[in-house]
């Protein structure tokens, strides 16, 4: 492998800041908002509806956010601002105002996070040039910052209780403003004429790219089981709030493992294989975490697949848009990754969970969960099959 010239290198260390401080905010405000919110005494359906505010808000944010960068060029200054205002939102979470404050806070500020690893990535992007061993030593940082903070503030919450919630955000948005601001001020250079307003269109009536985003949809979707439900779930089965944070810190670990690997291991297979692969890989980790959660053993090795079903999943698909949707393009691309899977997806994942649980039990999401990474599974190979079909063309 080529190395990075230097000043590329450098160009990627605030980027590996930024990436530890947002995901060491998602790292404990996604994990402990439910409990946060089942401490406020709201029912299960309730809390199903406010976590999905945050996809509800990826169904529109990350592509007008997406479009608006692609035209100006200016990710870090839209990325600072969207720092800013989620910060300044924060600020709602210590007044408790009721379920319809808390929702309208929640919306202010996903709809400013939501879209900022979109905008990261696509500028990031154009700074690793398909270099995806280079990237992937950059995200890793982002899963130590997420397992750092749902290890700690798990024990936190074990000693101390939930209402110290809107501290920590507070505290990590601010570190995530500050990361903002230590990114180099430069933004791509400006494209004239038809490349400016590059038509998205043709790409997305490609076979090959609707398969992937069907698959995508699917395989996200599969994963709100344990995005929205796995620490309440756990906490329902009597486990204790440090040991929820070590099942999480368990996957992240995996996750650093994957990342800091993937330039030797992701070109052992072509990336529509590895979208099987690790469809394949969600079908066994919600069987295993819906029926084996009894056994610690089971509910680790289910965590230990994370490497496959999210940390490979996510390297590979960000792979397939950079090369879909490239230069002007890449923001819209980067957004559409977003909208579709932790967006709708998302969404239909969180408010349909918390339906089936309140009805059917945990149990019987996980099933369903399942029941959605084999279609997810059976996307990836079509798209796996006409990747193929393409190259031999």
């Amino acid at each position: 492998m080529t190395a990075a010239p230097p000043p590329a290198r450098r160009a990627l260390v605030p980027f590996a800041a930024l990436s530890a401080t947002y995901f060491a905010h998602i790292g404990f405000f996604n994990p402990y908002l439910p409990l946060w919110l089942k401490s406020l005494g709201l029912p299960i359906v309730v809390i199903s509806l406010l976590t999905s505010v945050q996809s509800f808000t990826r169904v529109f944010a990350p592509y007008a956010w997406g479009a608006l960068s692609d035209h100006t060029g200016e990710r870090v200054k839209l990325l600072r601002w969207s720092a800013v205002v989620a910060l300044v939102a924060s600020l709602g979470l210590w007044w408790n105002g009721g379920t319809w404050w808390v929702g309208v806070v929640l919306l202010l500020m996903f709809t400013h996070t939501s879209s900022m690893m979109s905008l990261t990535e696509a500028a990031m992007a154009h700074l690793v040039a398909g270099d995806w061993g280079r990237y992937g030593r950059v995200r890793l940082w982002g899963s130590v910052g997420f397992m750092v903070t749902v290890f700690l503030a798990g024990a936190w919450f074990e000693r101390f209780g939930m209402g110290h919630f809107p501290g920590w955000t507070l505290l990590t948005l601010a570190a995530v403003l500050a990361c903002t601001l230590w990114l180099p001020s430069a933004h791509e250079e400006p494209v004239h004429g038809a490349a400016r307003g590059a038509p998205i269109g043709p790409v997305l009536r490609q076979p090959v790219v609707r398969w992937f985003f069907v698959s995508l949809f699917f395989h996200v979707m599969a994963h709100f089981a344990i995005y929205g439900f796995f620490s309440l779930y756990l906490d329902a089965r009597g486990y204790g709030k440090g040991t929820i944070g070590l099942l999480w810190a368990v996957s992240v670990i995996v996750e650093v493992a994957w990342f800091f690997g993937q330039g030797r291991w992701l070109p052992r297979l072509p990336l529509t294989r590895w979208l099987w692969v690790c469809g394949i890989a969600t079908v066994l980790r919600m069987v295993l975490t819906g029926w084996g959660a009894a056994s610690l053993v089971a509910l680790f090795l289910a965590q230990a697949l994370h490497a496959l079903t999210f940390a490979t999943h996510h390297a590979t698909c960000i792979a397939m848009v950079s090369a879909h949707f490239p230069g002007r393009l890449r923001g819209r691309g980067q957004a559409l990754f977003t909208v579709s899977g932790y967006g709708l997806g998302g969404v239909i994942g969180v408010v349909g969970g918390g339906a089936v649980v309140s009805r059917w039990g945990f149990q019987a999401l996980f099933g369903a969960a399942a029941a959605l990474a084999v279609l997810a599974t059976l996307a990836a190979r079509r798209t796996d099959q006409l990747e193929s079909a393409a190259t031999a063309g």
